[in-house]
């Protein structure tokens, strides 16, 4: 069944950018930096000047260089009492914006009143020489300084100019003149950067025994556990068995620890000797860079170690020496899994933790970040509506954010990034943000507003093909779904040998370690919001940070939690699914009841042959499957897939089930919205719980054919079956096979209205709904 096209709003857009790939012209951008539009720029280096004169009636100099451009105007930092002063800051006016004929470069003084002027020089704009990477950066030259009157001043000024475009290396960190409103504690948290996500291990604790432990009281059998933590991770075994002084456990514990390990894992043996009272019979402190990394499933050598207790001696922690407590365990670094800290439906990696263990990869992946169009106003200034942009794009454990455009709704960013792709099946995302701290952290309560995501599979990208798309930026919020603009992405998925990406096809999806040794689904999804919750912690330390929200929309934190519109849209999904074997059914059923007469003799005449030649079966199928297959490519997706709307039954949700999938867990609605919420899931879950009910009487009165509970069906069953196997035992199975053939297909005036008799008797069958409360 075809679906009806989407709303033109919510549609994927193809474009047509002035980008260098597939041009031959030489005034494009260098090779490798072709998915993008060229962006032409003006430098200038402010490096250091030398023998500045004193200008202050202390006889002292507090220099700072002014970079002047029209109404563009950027500050160095100032330093104190230095007449030698070393800047080393670059400065980027955007050419399209440039108005004036001339580039001005003033060394001013710092003063209370006004600042003065040491000297300045002037560049002709129609001088400044060009300069195109792979070219050599521009060598700085020392100009004397002139005043005013355009009189040698005292001092010199190391300075480099040139024009050049985004794919000059000095680009990422030069103070930009689109971002002139920007203050000096705000720069860092403006500019590009690429991050990396930290090295995610699994760590393994086989708790096997303890010896010798001492309780406190000695009457009692002791109910001894033993809890582990690791950061903010802490797990426990259960009671151990063996009520004595040497309890039993042999239980695994796994953890999430990311690389450089900064955290000890601590463990310690408990005793329950009251309801809510445990008493602590000994700890220990492991270093996880002495625990052993394994490759493979190989078991590792367990170890002993020794349990201390602290006792309290005149108001301090003392360690207790006599104690001889010790415990039993196995620890490693499980380096054979994929630590998984993203969905398992878009993950954008699948290897291993240890390197050893990796492929080559297959190719390369390149994403141009173009521009964005119609972006909504993500806050208020000055009393307008206002978007400062970025971009965040992560694949594998390389994540990349391009610049913050300021104050635009239609922000061009033009940055080309890279990346190696190790399999094919695996996912790309890319959001984009609001920057909340362009004025630096002082606000403090700021956050990173999402305006939206993109995801796009390789898999579905031809190789060596660019992809110049418009894709919608669909934010789902309290009130509906709601589009906040448009982003242009220019994509490219390089395959370096076809046979070897073929080839991955073969393989598992998920590394080795996880079938030969599988973690339960529960661990799976305790261990991934673990290792989410390290990965954004550790990106908001960076500098400038990646911030926790952005981590967490991009990572998908919370896409596991409860959602009817989500729920839905599942069983839509699955419906849809469904609804070829449906149609299939259906053409079977006019196939018997001959509504095409034509069409059901031609069905009889090839059934007759298969049955005659039953070799013929499973080529036919394949042929079959085979020229679907080619009649389908005329018609194969051309663009990467996109944002569906109405997959995701967004287009037609109820406020309420998106005022419900909105609220905090625990809830934080009042208690008679909570009651009515709790009032219609368990009308649904009756309606599943009937279903299942209804499942499990079918394979109930299966097993009830052979089991006696209805001793006469069990002998009309045992008699038919004995029967049946004579006649088949005697008669050629292609004979059996043809009658029961034409028996389906026979013509509607041989049939009758009623069941059928196999179908009355199985209904009849007993099933143990009887013995249900």
């Amino acid at each position: 069944m075809q679906k009806p096209p989407q709303q033109v709003d919510f549609a994927l857009k193809e474009t047509s950018p002035n980008i260098g790939a597939g041009a031959i012209t030489g005034d494009k951008l260098s090779c490798t930096y072709d998915l993008v539009e060229q962006m032409q720029y003006l430098y200038v280096r402010v490096v250091k000047a030398k023998d500045l004169p004193a200008k202050d009636v202390t006889g002292s100099c507090d220099p700072y260089v002014e970079v002047k451009l029209g109404n563009y105007k950027g500050i160095t930092k100032h330093f104190e009492k230095k007449s030698n002063p070393e800047w080393n800051q670059c400065f980027a006016f955007s050419k399209e914006r440039i108005q004036a004929s001339t580039l001005e470069v003033l060394i001013k003084d710092k003063d209370v009143v006004i600042d003065d002027l040491i000297g300045r020089v002037i560049f002709e704009l129609n001088d400044i020489p060009k300069r195109v990477p792979p070219d050599s950066p521009l060598a700085p030259q020392w100009y004397r300084l002139e005043d005013r009157k355009g009189d040698k001043a005292k001092g010199e000024l190391m300075l480099a100019v040139w024009m050049g475009t985004q794919a000059d290396e000095a680009f990422p960190d030069a103070w930009h003149s689109d971002a002139a409103a920007v203050g000096p504690d705000g720069v860092a948290n403006i500019r590009s950067k690429v991050y990396l996500s930290p090295k995610l291990w699994y760590v393994r604790v086989n708790v096997i025994e303890a010896q010798d432990l001492q309780p406190s009281d000695k009457s009692r059998y002791p109910e001894v556990f033993v809890k582990a933590t690791l950061g903010n991770q802490a797990l426990r075994t259960r009671t151990s068995q063996s009520k004595s002084i040497n309890p039993m456990w042999n239980e695994d514990l796994m953890f999430v620890v990311a690389e450089p390990f900064e955290e000890p894992l601590i463990l310690t043996v408990e005793d329950r000797v009251g309801s809510n009272k445990d008493e602590q019979l000994g700890k220990c402190l492991i270093s996880l860079q002495t625990v052993q990394r394994r490759l493979d499933h190989k078991p590792v050598n367990t170890r002993w170690f020794n349990l201390e207790r602290y006792i309290m001696v005149d108001g301090e922690q003392k360690k207790e020496t006599k104690f001889a407590s010790r415990i039993h365990l196995r620890i490693c670094l499980d380096g054979g899994y994929h630590v998984l800290d993203e969905s398992t439906h878009y993950s954008s990696d699948l290897r291993p933790t240890a390197k050893q263990l990796w492929r080559p990869s297959i190719g390369i992946l390149e994403l141009g970040v173009i521009s964005a169009v119609g972006l909504m106003p993500m806050k208020t200034k000055d009393g307008r509506g206002t978007t400062d942009a970025y971009c965040v794009a992560k694949y594998g454990q390389k994540w990349v954010r391009t610049r913050t455009i300021v104050d635009s709704s239609t922000p061009r960013w033009n940055e080309q990034y890279t990346w190696e792709v190790f399999d094919p099946c695996t996912v790309i995302t890319i959001g984009v943000f609001d920057n909340g701290h362009i004025h630096g952290d002082k606000g403090g309560g700021g956050k990173d507003s999402r305006i939206g995501k993109v995801r796009i599979r390789l898999s579905t990208l031809e190789t060596d093909r660019v992809y110049t798309h418009s894709y919608p930026l669909l934010v789902l919020h309290s009130s509906g779904v709601k589009k906040m603009g448009e982003v242009q992405l220019a994509v490219r998925f390089t395959c370096s040998s076809l046979i070897n990406m073929l080839h991955m096809y073969s393989h598992p999806l998920l590394p080795k370690m996880h079938y030969i040794h599988p973690l339960s689904v529960i661990q799976l999804d305790s261990l991934r919001h673990q290792a989410m919750q390290i990965v954004s912690m550790r990106l908001s330390r960076a500098e400038p940070p990646l911030r926790k929200e952005v981590v967490e929309y991009m990572l998908d934190v919370d896409s596991h939690m409860w959602s009817m519109r989500r729920s839905k849209a599942n069983f839509f999904r699955i419906m849809g699914v469904l609804s070829g074997l449906i149609a299939v059914g259906k053409w079977f059923d006019q196939i018997c009841n001959w509504k095409n007469p034509l069409t059901t003799i031609l069905i009889h005449i090839l059934f007759i042959m298969l049955v005659l030649y039953p070799e013929l079966i499973l080529s036919t199928v394949f042929i079959y499957l085979f020229l679907i297959g080619i009649w389908n490519f005329r018609w194969r997706p051309r663009h990467p897939p996109h944002m569906d709307t109405r997959l995701s039954h967004a287009d037609a949700v109820h406020p309420d089930e998106l005022d419900e999938e909105f609220d905090t867990f625990p809830t934080s609605r009042p208690s008679d919205i909570v009651r009515m919420r709790y009032d219609r899931l368990r009308s649904i879950a009756g309606r599943v719980q009937t279903v299942v009910g209804d499942l499990a009487t079918q394979g109930e009165r299966f097993q009830s054919l052979l089991s006696w509970r209805d001793p006469r069906a069990s002998t009309l069953f045992v008699t038919f079956c004995l029967i049946a196997a004579i006649v088949l035992y005697v008669t050629p199975f292609q004979v059996v096979a043809l009658l029961i053939g034409i028996y389906m297909l026979r013509h509607p005036r041989f049939r009758h209205k009623l069941p059928s008799v196999p179908l009355n008797f199985f209904r009849r069958l007993p099933a143990r709904s009887d013995s249900m409360l």
